[in-house]
C-alpha cells in the first residue's frame, strides 16, 4: 500500500451547524431556513404563518404563483408545459406515470441504473409491459448506459430514466436519445445543472434532496402529453386534474411548496443553473481528487465517465475500515457519510446548498485518514 504524506491539521466548523452529507432529506440553504423561521411566524406581514394560511387564500396564491414563475425562469420552461407541485414524492410518480400512460397492450422502456429505477420498473409492471432496456445490475451499477447500450422498443409509449443515481453515485452526462416521449426522474440532481426541458415530456423530482423538505414533488409536464393520459382514473392520480386545479385538487403540502419557492429564489440569486453547475463541479472535484490521488487507498464505486456531482461514492479496502472512517468523520462534525446498504462504503451527498468548505474539510480528512491507515 502506498504511504501518503501526513496532512496538515484538519479545519472543522466552529458553529453549532455541522456538515450534513445526508442523501435526503438533505441540506438546505441557510438563508432559506432563516427566512422560513420568520415566515412560519408571520408571512408577508399578514399576521399569520405560512403553515396556517388557507391554500385557497390570497397569501398562498402569491406563494404558489411566485414559485411557478421562478421555476419557469430558472429552467426556461415554455408555456406549453405545466409546473405542478404534487404529494407523495417520487415514489408515487413511479406508479402514477404508468397509470396514466401504460396499458397491458403497450410497452415502456426503462434502463435500470439503480435502486430507484428498479422500484419504478416494479410499479410499472402493474399496468403494462416493461422493457428493461439496460440491465445495470449485471455490471454492479457502476455506470449509466450510452445510447448504444440502451435496447429500445420500436413502439414504446415512453422511455423512463433516472438522471442521477443517488445510491451508486452515477449520472447521465446527457439525456438518452429516443423517439419515444422522454421521462426523467431527476430527484437527486434537479436544478444542479442546466436541463433541456424541451427534450422531455415529463420531468419529476422529489424535493427533499435539492429543492426543499420531504413530502412534495415537482412535476414539469408538457401539456399535449397531459392530454394523452387515461381519462378513467381516480382524481388524485390524473395529471390533467392536477393541472386544471393549479396543484390544489386537495389541500397541498403548503409549507413544502413555500420552501421550494424560497429555494428557487436562492438559485436565481446565486446565478442560476450554469453558475451552480460550475460550483458543483468544483466541489465534487475536491472529493474525487482525494479518491484518485490516494494511491489506491480509496476506490470509487462509479466509473469516472459516469460520476455524479451530487452523490460521491467510495470505499476503502475493508468494511471495518469503512466503519472507522464514518465514526472518525462524525467526531469532526461530518454527518451522513455512511453509504447506502446496497452499495456499502461511504457516500458524500453534496447538493446545491452544501458549502464548498465542507467538501474541502472532507477531502483533507480523507488524506489524513489514508496516511494513518494506509
Amino acid at each position: 500500500m502506498t504511504t501518503l504524506a501526513k496532512s496538515p491539521p484538519l479545519k472543522t466548523k466552529s458553529s453549532d451547524r455541522i456538515y450534513n452529507f445526508s442523501a435526503g432529506p438533505a441540506v438546505l440553504p441557510e438563508e432559506v431556513i432563516h427566512q422560513a423561521q420568520q415566515d412560519i411566524w408571520n408571512i408577508f406581514g399578514s399576521g399569520i404563518g405560512i403553515m396556517e394560511h388557507s391554500h385557497r387564500g390570497p397569501v398562498f396564491d402569491r406563494v404558489i404563483d411566485e414559485a411557478k414563475a421562478d421555476c419557469r425562469a430558472i429552467a426556461s420552461i415554455a408555456d406549453d408545459y405545466e409546473v405542478l407541485f404534487l404529494q407523495g414524492g417520487a415514489t408515487t410518480q413511479f406508479a402514477m406515470i404508468p397509470m396514466n400512460y401504460l396499458s397491458p397492450e403497450t410497452v415502456a422502456d426503462y434502463p435500470d441504473t439503480g435502486v430507484w429505477t428498479t422500484k419504478a420498473i416494479k410499479e410499472a409492471k402493474y399496468f403494462g409491459k416493461v422493457n428493461v432496456a439496460f440491465e445495470g445490475s449485471k455490471i454492479g451499477y457502476t455506470h449509466v448506459p450510452s445510447d448504444a447500450e440502451i435496447k429500445q422498443s420500436p413502439n414504446a409509449v415512453y422511455l423512463h430514466y433516472c438522471s442521477n443515481n443517488t445510491i451508486y453515485g452515477t449520472r447521465y452526462n446527457k439525456p438518452p436519445t429516443t423517439k419515444a416521449p422522454l421521462i426523467v426522474d431527476a430527484s437527486s440532481e434537479i436544478f444542479s445543472r442546466p436541463i433541456d426541458v424541451k427534450k422531455h415530456a415529463l420531468i419529476y423530482a422529489g424535493a427533499q434532496k435539492n429543492l426543499g423538505p420531504s413530502g412534495v414533488v415537482l412535476v414539469i409536464i408538457r401539456k399535449d402529453f397531459i392530454e394523452r393520459g387515461k381519462k378513467d382514473l381516480p382524481s388524485m392520480f390524473s395529471y390533467a386534474n392536477h393541472a386544471k386545479n393549479d396543484s390544489r385538487l386537495n389541500t397541498p403540502p403548503t409549507f413544502g411548496i413555500y420552501v421550494m419557492g424560497q429555494v428557487f429564489k436562492w438559485i436565481i440569486k446565486n446565478g442560476g443553473l450554469q453558475a451552480l453547475e460550475r460550483r458543483n463541479a468544483d466541489k465534487a472535484k475536491l472529493i474525487h481528487d482525494a479518491i484518485d490521488q490516494s494511491g489506491g487507498f480509496y476506490k470509487g464505486v462509479a466509473r469516472p465517465d459516469s460520476r455524479s456531482h451530487m452523490n460521491i461514492t467510495f470505499r476503502t479496502a475493508s468494511e471495518d475500515l469503512d466503519k472507522k472512517f464514518v465514526a472518525e468523520s462524525a467526531k469532526l462534525a461530518m454527518d451522513g457519510l455512511k453509504g447506502h446498504r446496497d452499495a456499502g462504503g461511504m457516500r458524500a451527498s453534496v447538493y446545491n446548498a452544501f458549502p464548498k468548505e465542507g467538501c474541502k474539510v472532507l477531502a483533507d480528512f480523507m488524506k489524513d485518514f489514508a496516511s494513518r491507515n494506509g
